[in-house]
Order: C-alpha cells, then structure tokens, then sequence
C-alpha cells in the first residue's frame, strides 16, 4: 500500500450546533468537541478511511496525481543533489559544484515557489514553513520563498454555501440576515465572508457584524495528500547521510504537519482565540474578537467582525490623531507580554492580522493611549512551556547584558544545540556582533556600511552553517513572531530599538533570577547548617567504634584493580619498545644489517609480552 492510499482521509467530524435551539455552552463545546477533533486525534493522514463525498473533504481518496506530481519533483531535486553535492566531489569535481551551488539553489527555490502556487493547498503553507528554516537551510532558498504569499483565487460562491449549510445545518439566509457573497479574504486553506447574524443569534450574542471563515472544498483531502507526499519526503531525506547530519527531516515534516492540522481545525482555532482573549483580560488596550460557538464547527468559525485600522497604515492613523511611534511601543510590549508572561504567543502577527482601533470611536480612552490593538486570525499559535520559558528568560538575558556565553549556554538549554558541540567560535562570532552592533537599533543598522555586514558575513557565517543545530517548532514559531513584530515596529517608528522594548522584560527577570536565587541560597544555607550542627556528634560515634574496632576496610578490591592497571601499563610499554625496535632496525637494515637483523629480531620479546601476557585476577 503506498503512502498516499494509507493517508487517508483527514478526519472530518464536526459538531453541528442547532440553528433554532440554545446555544451550546463555551465549556460543553471544548469539553467534547476540541479534545474530540483535535489535531492529535484528526491527524488520520497514518489511518485509512473510507472515502467522503462531502463538500469539506470531496473526493474518493487522496489525489494520486497531485500526490505523482509533488514526489516526481521532489525525486528530481534529490537526483540532482546527489550528482552535485555527493557524486561530482567524489571523481575530483567539487569546484563544479562548488561554482554552480548557488544558481542551483535559487532555480530549485523557484522552481518549488511555481509548483506551490500552481497546487495551492499546503504546498504554499511549505514553502513558507521553509523560508522561516534559516536554521538548516541555506540564504539562497530562504531569501526566495520569502516572498511567496497565501494569496489564491476565491472559490464560487456557491461551493463555499453547500459547505457552509452542510456544516450548520440550514440554509445561510435562515442563519444570517446577510450573508457577502464576495471573500474579504482568500487563502490556501479556506476564505472569509462578512455577514450579520439573525436578529435571535445578536439579541443572545450582543454581536450585529460577523465574519465567516469556510474551508475550501476538498480541503481534508488536499492537506491528506500532501502530507502523504511530505511524509515520503522525508523518509528519502533521513537517508541521505549529508541531509540526515545537520536536519531530522521527518521530525521536521510532523512538526508543519501538527501545525496544518491545527490550522483546519477551526474549533481549535475558536478555543485559541477564547484563551488570547482570557489572557488579556485585565488589559483594556488589548482586543480580541468573540467567538460565536453556536455558528462554528470544524469547517465553519464565526467571529465578531474587529475590523479597524490596519496596523501598518501610518496615514490613517495620524489622521485618527494616533502616533504610529506609540502604536510600535505597545505592539512590542503586547507581543514581548505573550512570551514571557502568559506562554501564549500569537505566531503570525503581521499587518492583516493586527488592527488598530482608536478608543476614542467607543467613547472610551485605556489610560493615556487613545487606541487599542486588535490580534485576529489565531490558527498558528505558539504555546512557551515552562521549561522553554525559563530558557528564553536566560537568553533574553544573556541579550541584554551582551554575554556572548551566556547566550550560548541559554542556547543549549532550550535544545538548540547540543550538549557536546564545541562552541568556540561561535561565541567569538557572538562576541564581536554585540561589540560592533550591540544596542544598536534598526533606524541606526540601516546607517551602517553594508560592507561591513557583508564582511562579518564572511568571516563567521560559516559558523552558523557548521554547527549542528536545528529549532524546535515552538522556539521556531516564536522567532516568527518576533521576527514579524521587530519589522513592523520599526516600520513604524524608525527610531524604535528592540534592545529598549525587551530591556524592562531583561531587567524583571534578573530581578526575578536574583530573587529565585536568594532563596535558592536561604534554603541551601538550612540545609549545609544541620548537616554541619548534626557532624560533631556523628563524628564522635564513628571515631568510638574506629576505637572499639568495630569499622574495617576492606582494599582487596582496591588492590585488584591497581594490579590490573600496572598490567596495563606494562604492556603499552612493551608495545611502545616493539614499535621502537622495529621501526629502529628497518631504518638500520639498510646502511647496517646485521645491527638491523638484530633489533628487528629483538622486536619480537616486547611483542610477544604485550600480546600474551596474562592479567592478574
């Protein structure tokens, strides 16, 4: 059975809330619904299942021929990598490939950005996943799918209205009093649509204005295949040994696979937006979009629609009397608040999915900032552990107080590099970075001499290339995150230095660190005195029974191992004076023979002892 046969169909259950009952409760919706349908469970791509015919997951099965066309690229590529990077320098043509890589490079990264917008699906959600890999592959792809965007064609009206009505059970003009035919938005995935609830649904909601996000047709099957495709990918990757020594490509592939299958859950999506929502409780700056629970399913979300001042339209904010400089401030504040204090990050921040509502059209004013931001869309979302928490909180750091080791260390804590690689380098690299650019922000990087970045480039990009490192999903998506953020806030204000946002977050975790060990040395100091204020009697009762002979020691052990060590020295020296003697009579055999006979032939005692010698027991 091939891989796409055994993927499957996604699984496609979906709780359909009754169009003319009582809404079902937020805790009954997560309790059976986002366990039942979760990605962990969903993720059917390794079950088969027996075809569908709904409008959601349309099809008899996987796409063979999509399936043929990602895995005949894939081969191709992989042909070709193995005759340039393996075979070539193997017959003593490493500088063809050498002058050719870069070429090479690109056209694969744009030959995969044609086929990714030619399939769509989640071929246009890979080749974004893998511009953001700066961490296992090389600039040349990176810098060419940077700019692929999850922009499609809309899909007719009416194949996004059978899914729909399917989905909530009735037709859309007895569920909402209007209903846009025409997408704000479409993507790979699904696409919006404005509409106004019923008169029952708002006086129960307290909500007028909605948007609606449907799934495209045959979603479920799309996301089967290609995952299928990846997943085989993989596998071909992980046996190629200069693949397989810098990236664990089929890990790499589950962890865009987990996070797809979050993506087209769109009650897991509804669940993250209720818990963004909780966590900003208390921050009246901070809005979020209610989720309608009654007129969402797996395939449908319905949320109040927030739509205000994109984020990165400066003119329409200072025509609304806001200054983008203290938008920048309370975005990056917003976002670094995500990290570090609630371990709930929004992953993909940019200027779609973040508005900017000015208080003053409520009537209302949080604090002396006449604005609030509004984050919507929260299908990529990445959860901080505690553990990775606390490695953050190191680096942040290590950042702040521009300490190269410290930051490499922090580094290995949150497994991004391993425990035994030598770091020399890099911690030189680190060191002369924050020498050169440290607290420098991005209004004034863009003053200096690209030259410069180009030869510090030079001198320690190898570094990075070199080491054996890889970055797990969540740091990956933080980075995102981060990465999104910093753009957009210097965008805003030229003058903004990230150093400066993330210097009060640096200076509460030293305090928390400082505090964290003061009490680590409070309870280290109990514990030393009693061990201390109990030694002089414990002291007393072993030196009374040394006294009275009741305490022995026994060395035979001891001895035994000594006897073997001193055997062993024994016969390295002996091999030692064999390799001496040989190498002495075969360089004297010539000018001298007989000396040479003699010392070759003496060769042989050392030889004999080292080899035979028995070991003492």
């Amino acid at each position: 059975m091939t891989d796409a046969e055994g993927a499957g169909d996604v699984s496609s259950r979906s709780a359909r809330s009754t169009t003319g009952g009582q809404s079902r409760s937020l805790s009954e919706e997560r309790s059976d619904e986002t366990k039942r349908l979760s990605p962990a469970s969903s993720s059917a791509d390794v079950a088969p299942r027996s075809a569908r015919s709904t409008p959601g997951g349309a099809g008899t099965g996987p796409d063979q021929a999509r399936y043929r066309r990602i895995l005949g690229f894939a081969s191709r590529q992989l042909v070709q990598l193995w005759w340039f990077e393996l075979f070539l320098p193997r017959i003593g043509l490493g500088r063809v490939s050498d002058r050719t890589r870069t070429h090479r490079l690109q056209l694969l990264a744009r030959r995969f950005h044609g086929l990714a917008v030619e399939l769509g699906g989640l071929m246009i959600k890979v080749g974004q996943f893998l511009s953001s890999r700066l961490d296992v592959l090389p600039p040349e792809i990176t810098d060419e799918l940077a700019g692929l965007q999850d922009e499609v064609p809309a899909v007719p009206f009416a194949q996004i209205r059978e899914i729909a009505e399917q989905e909530l059970g009735a037709p859309l003009n007895q569920i909402y009093a209007w209903f846009d035919e025409v997408p704000v938005a479409a993507a790979s995935l699904g696409q919006a649509h404005r509409a106004r609830l019923s008169a029952a649904d708002a006086l129960d909601t307290g909500l007028g204005e909605v948007v609606v996000k449907v799934q495209r047709p045959g979603i479920d099957r799309v996301v089967a295949t290609d995952l299928a495709a990846l997943r085989r990918v993989g596998r071909w990757l992980s046996r190629v040994r200069a693949v397989s020594s810098r990236v664990d490509a089929p890990a790499l592939v589950e962890e865009f696979a987990h996070t797809s299958l979050e993506e087209i859950d769109y009650l897991h999506e509804a669940a993250s937006a209720e818990r963004f929502a909780d966590d900003f409780a208390d921050d009246d700056s901070i809005r979020t979009p209610a989720v309608v629970w009654s007129r969402s399913t797996r395939r449908v979300l319905t949320l109040q629609d927030v739509t205000a001042i994109k984020i990165n339209d400066t003119d329409a904010l200072r025509a609304a009397g806001i200054d983008p400089a203290r938008v920048a401030d309370a975005f990056a504040r917003a976002m670094f608040d995500q990290v570090f204090a609630h371990g709930f990050v929004h992953a993909d921040p940019h200027p779609g999915n973040v508005f900017v509502d000015p208080s003053t059209s409520s009537g209302t004013q949080v604090g002396t900032q006449n604005f609030r931001l509004t984050f919507i869309d929260f299908g990529m979302m990445a959860e901080v552990p505690a553990s990775l928490r606390g490695g953050l909180r190191s680096l942040v750091i290590a950042i702040a107080t521009r300490d190269g080791r410290a930051m490499i260390e922090a580094a290995r804590a949150i497994g991004v590099l391993m425990p035994t690689t030598d770091t020399a380098d890099l911690e030189r690299a680190l060191t002369a970075l924050f020498d050169r650019f440290g607290g420098m922000g991005f209004g004034q990087l863009k003053d200096v001499d690209p030259r410069e970045f180009q030869d510090f480039a030079d001198q320690f990009g190898h570094v990075m290339r070199s080491l054996p490192f890889q970055l797990p999903e969540r740091l990956l998506l933080l980075i995102r995150a981060v990465s999104l953020t910093s753009g957009m806030c210097s965008a805003l204000d030229p003058d903004f230095n990230v150093w400066d946002a993330v210097e009060p977050y640096a200076t509460q975790l030293l305090g928390e660190e400082s505090a964290g060990l003061v009490q680590d040395m409070a309870k280290q100091a109990a514990s030393s005195a009693g061990i201390l204020w109990r030694m002089p009697q414990r002291l007393d009762s072993l030196l009374t029974r040394v006294d009275a002979g009741e305490v022995s020691f026994d060395t035979s052990r001891l001895e035994r191992r000594l006897d073997r060590l001193e055997h062993v020295a024994r016969r390295i020296a002996s091999g030692v004076l064999f390799a001496a003697l040989l190498v002495g009579g075969a360089i004297l055999l010539p000018p001298a023979p007989p000396l040479g006979i003699v010392l070759m032939a003496a060769s042989a005692l050392p030889f004999l002892h080292a080899v035979f010698a028995r070991a003492p027991r």
